[in-house]
């Protein structure tokens, strides 16, 4: 049997027009701003201006992430649209993919199978140039901050001391390090610069985390981009680049509203990489969907020890949200990966390395059930070579938690597949009542947070500063930045700074090579590992096998 790919599946839908989307989404036409027939923005003030109570919030998260998948975004739409079959008004909050994974190794994040969101290809791609206005806000503030040292330096910059980066939405390591600047005096003052990827800016994470454009305003404002000759950090409102960049991002800051592929009303806005970011779609989209629906389904990347945890102690805490419940997403073959199977032994059953990869799923849940108080249900992605035995055996160890396990099948039926987790959900949410605690307090010092996520969420042993961070964690907290949330910059491959150490690893030691203050997001960010904010492309870039045709049909996307 021949199974269409994903963008094949995309193609062949028959989209509704988005006014007809609105409508089911209670969304009065008169904030709907249509971009072409499929896709459209919405007037923030709807959120002030609607009568409607805010829905149930239900969040999807993952075990640790393996090459052999664990479709999280797919479960995630799957979810939204089998709460649907089963008579539920449910809406969708997801974030846009970054053209770094689509032309990289990732591909796109529009979801999966018969569980995508459409129109696919506009979404994997510009969508409606929400991250390009990111990256020119960006960009002119760097400008703003080279320009002001050129003409005269009046706030007297130091140009050893520049923090802020250029960015590009692109995977493009040639720019990680660069010298500009350069060609005489006419042309700007040499020196050391860099690029981030876009989803890695702090105007992502600001744009993400602000509540309005006032709120937007007052948090780009207090973006810090270098510090002073005798050590006074510089801000973009010094800068008075704060209205301008504001300007740019007019548009953008309203949410975007598209379908699933069977009409369920979906709000796709904002995208931080939950590695080297907080990975969470808008605050405004998210409460937008709650306010429109009975119950919404959103997601935070790569799995719970990332995006999880930095949905529950850093958006919740800022946006004074509460889930009502959490969805953990998992494969039979990629905790047999974690077990220390080789990719190509997945399809054959090993109970043996099934009870070794276990741990990491169940890590995952605990911390969700014990450690944030969540009511906690799990969704395995049943694949054709898994087995009963397999099943039986994951269902088993969660039930010891007193969680409930469903099998997904959403990737190849869509919504049908996903109404038995839907039924569990809607039990969760009606039934168990969670008692939501963070992980950390905010009156901690920056050390006991990082050592609180490192110790309960990661398993770890402790957190361990170099000498470099140690130094600047003691200038932030005479700064006053010491009583914020801490964003972790790790690999999504492990609970450690270790991609390596796959499963459920004890005993290891984080170690924080770096730290800087996101004063606009309103987090301290912490660099560990070989982590990096601008990835590289592989060997074989997705890139080399996407294509359009005569008639602007684009195919190799996924």
């Amino acid at each position: 049997m021949a199974y269409l790919s994903d963008i094949e599946i995309a193609q062949q839908c028959e989209m509704k027009p988005i006014m007809e989307i609105a409508k089911r989404a209670h969304v009065d036409e008169k904030y709907v701003e249509q971009y072409g027939r499929y896709k459209a923005k919405i007037d923030p003030a709807l959120i002030d201006e609607t009568d409607r109570k805010p829905g149930k919030l239900i969040l999807v998260t993952a075990i640790t992430p393996t090459p052999a998948g664990e479709g999280k975004t797919t479960t995630t739409i799957g979810l939204a649209d089998g709460l649907s079959r089963i008579g539920k008004d449910v809406t969708v909050a997801l974030r846009e993919p970054s053209l770094g994974p689509v032309f990289g190794v990732k591909g796109g994040a529009a979801g999966g199978g018969y569980a995508q969101v459409v129109p696919m290809e506009d979404i994997n791609l510009h969508f409606t140039g929400d991250f390009h206005a990111i990256g020119a806000a960006n960009n002119l503030l760097a400008a703003m901050l080279d320009n002001h040292i050129q003409q005269g330096n009046a706030l007297g910059i130091d140009v050893k001391k520049i923090t802020w980066k250029r960015c590009v939405d692109m995977n493009d390591r040639q720019l990680r390090f660069v010298v500009d600047g350069l060609g005489g005096k006419a042309n700007g003052t040499p020196r050391e610069d860099g690029f981030d990827i876009t989803v890695a800016s702090e105007i992502m994470a600001v744009f993400c985390l602000a509540s309005s454009m006032a709120d937007l305003k007052e948090r780009l404002s207090r973006i810090i981009v270098a510090y002073t000759y005798d050590d006074k950090p510089v801000t973009a409102g010094d800068l008075k680049a704060t209205g301008a960049m504001a300007a740019l991002l007019r548009d953008a800051l309203k949410p975007n509203l598209v379908q699933t592929l069977e009409g369920t009303p979906a709000f796709v806005h904002g995208g931080p990489f939950a590695n080297i970011a907080h990975g969470c779609n808008s605050v405004m989209a998210t409460r937008m969907a709650m306010r429109m629906g009975d119950y919404t389904v959103t997601e935070a990347g790569f799995g719970a020890d990332l995006g999880a945890e930095k949905f529950l102690d850093i958006k919740c805490r800022m946006a004074g949200l509460t889930p009502d419940a959490v969805v953990v997403v998992g494969t039979v073959r990629a905790l047999k990966m974690h077990g220390g199977l080789d990719k190509k032994q997945l399809a054959n059953e090993d109970l043996a390395a099934l009870e070794r990869g276990i741990p990491n799923l169940l890590r995952h849940v605990n911390n969700i059930k014990n450690v944030y108080q969540l009511p906690c249900v799990v969704a395995i992605n049943r694949f054709p070579t898994d087995t009963d035995a397999e099943i039986d055996f994951i269902i088993r160890k969660c039930r010891e938690l007193g969680v409930n396990t469903v099998l997904s099948t959403v990737w190849a039926e869509g919504g049908k597949g996903g109404e038995d987790l839907a039924r569990e959900v809607v039990r969760l949410c009606e039934e168990e009542q969670g008692n939501f605690t963070f992980s950390y307090e905010l009156d901690a010092s920056i050390e006991e947070k990082l050592e609180a996520v490192t110790k309960k969420i990661y398993g770890g042993a402790g957190v361990v500063l170099t000498p470099a961070a140690k130094k600047q964690a003691e200038r932030l907290t005479a700064l006053g930045f010491d009583k914020v949330p801490v964003c972790v910059a790790k690999t999504q491959y492990s609970f450690s700074d270790d991609p390596t150490l796959l499963g459920a690893p004890e005993g290891f030691v984080v170690t924080v090579r770096n730290l800087k203050v996101s004063a606009g997001a309103g987090f301290l960010v912490a660099l560990t590992g070989e982590i990096m904010t601008m990835p590289g492309l592989p060997k074989s870039p997705a890139a080399e096998r996407i294509d359009v045709d005569d008639n602007g049909k684009i195919s190799g996307l996924f």
